[in-house]
């Protein structure tokens, strides 16, 4: 099983080195959906899951993302809309959190919504250990994945995949 799956990483940096499209050589997801409670990411084609991820969430986990710096990680529907493989965490793939709707609701509370929600990897720059960050909510409202993990997510969304995060 770990020679596969280092078969695929390794395949996954390559593609990722030479600009490759993914769609050949892996499926494609038409939908993510994260379920915020199981702690789970999955990737869906024509509604059927085909990958399932562990994740890690914001540090307050329950309830809904309102506004700048509540450690929430936002719920609804939105967009994969861009992508960083230069970010402060190994690759990274940006929610389209605020909508209209988020900015509407803080804006009548008076409040910031905030913003760079991210799918990504762990730290470039570790500041705990490896088991913190497997076994613990640790990011400001982004949603977490290992490393190996994210290679894949990359490789098997595109942009402007929707992504639907339930509670």
């Amino acid at each position: 099983m770990m020679a596969i799956r280092t078969k695929t990483i390794c395949a996954a940096l390559l593609l990722l080195v030479s600009g490759v499209s993914p769609a050949s050589e892996f499926p494609v997801a038409d939908r993510v959906v994260v379920e915020k409670s199981a702690r789970v990411l999955h990737l869906m084609n024509d509604g059927e899951i085909f990958r399932t991820f562990k994740i890690a969430l914001g540090i307050r986990p329950d309830g809904d993302k309102k506004e700048e710096g509540d450690f929430r990680t936002p719920e609804g529907e939105y967009l994969l809309d861009t992508r960083n493989p230069e970010s402060d965490f190994f690759l990274s793939i940006h929610v389209s959190y605020p909508s209209a709707a988020d900015r509407r609701e803080a804006h009548q509370s008076g409040v910031d919504p905030g913003g760079a929600i991210m799918i990504h990897g762990q730290p470039n720059e570790p500041t705990r250990s490896e088991t913190y960050y497997r076994t613990r909510d640790w990011t400001n409202g982004c949603i977490a994945v290992s490393n190996s993990d994210i290679i894949d997510i990359w490789l098997m969304t595109g942009d402007n995949t929707p992504i639907e995060i339930r509670p």
